[in-house]
């Protein structure tokens, strides 16, 4: 007899370019099996990338500020292989074929952070082994992060948040969160709940994100424990929840009417090659 086994919406994560309107959604689902997405944020048009069977590590990447990179940690177990079985690579948005290529071997630290759009920070951990190099990007030796938050995913997510203009509120001893918030206009505050957790609910990984938002003047509070992601662009409020992305304005009195921009949960994996 056949389990029935419970379906979850694709699991989304958003890297933004600072300095041009290009995103790179990560969509996840099933477990195994990854792609990433092109966003035109002036358009709002989407356009797949690359699919990988393994895993990417969302949070321990990054986007470079021009849009043109993407630096990610992947993994697929294939320990015999010349990567030995995960990796950090840099490719050309919105692809994953690599221009650098670092093989890790196993799932502590890796990815890392650009310094500027042709320099980047690896964390490197207990080190990578160059496999592929290209001139066009190059590793930023002299940049050193102000604070280490250990091997794992928060060991670059909290650095990028905070790069991002996200505040990390004190740590709570015991807690299974930290919280950052970002400023809003109107008075808002947009609060992420980032969870570090054993056990995480079904359908989350043990790194997971939920989000309120919060008017203290005037005592207002929207729930966003369903926003497995969410981001300010502009005068704009962004974020994901099962499997689609909304935009909405922000108002004095809340957000204006969600706008739906992309249903990812639909797609399925299709071997695609990269025009490089």
């Amino acid at each position: 007899m056949s389990k029935n086994v419970k379906k979850f919406p694709a699991r989304l994560h958003v890297l933004l370019a600072s300095d041009s309107k290009v995103g790179v959604v990560f969509r996840r689902g099933p477990s195994k099996s990854v792609c990433s997405v092109l966003w035109n944020r002036r358009t709002d048009e989407f356009k797949l990338g690359q699919w990988l069977h393994g895993r990417i590590y969302e949070r321990r990447s990054d986007i470079s500020p021009d849009g043109r990179f993407l630096i990610y940690f992947a993994m697929n177990g294939k320990w015999e292989s010349e990567t030995k079985g995960s990796w950090t690579a840099i490719s050309k948005v919105p692809w994953l074929k690599a221009i650098v290529l670092l093989g890790k071997g196993d799932c502590w630290s890796g990815g890392g952070l650009f310094t500027s759009e042709n320099k980047y920070w690896l964390n490197d951990g207990y080190g990578h082994k160059v496999l592929k190099t290209n001139p066009t990007v190059q590793r930023n030796l002299n940049y050193r992060p102000k604070e280490n938050y250990g091997g794992e995913c928060p060991g670059v997510y909290y650095i990028r948040l905070q790069r991002d203009g996200w505040l990390m509120k004190p740590l709570v001893s015991d807690s299974e969160f930290t919280v950052f918030e970002k400023p809003l206009s109107h008075g808002w505050i947009l609060r992420k709940y980032a969870h570090t957790q054993v056990g995480a609910p079904p359908g989350k990984g043990c790194y997971w994100d939920e989000h309120e938002l919060e008017q203290t003047e005037d005592g207002k509070h929207i729930d966003g424990t369903k926003w497995e992601w969410a981001e300010v662009d502009g005068k704009k409020l962004l974020w994901a929840q099962d499997g689609c992305l909304f935009r909405a304005i922000i108002k004095r009195s809340g957000i204006g009417e969600p706008k739906l921009l992309f249903n990812f949960n639909d797609m399925k994996f299709e071997a695609i090659q990269a025009p490089y």
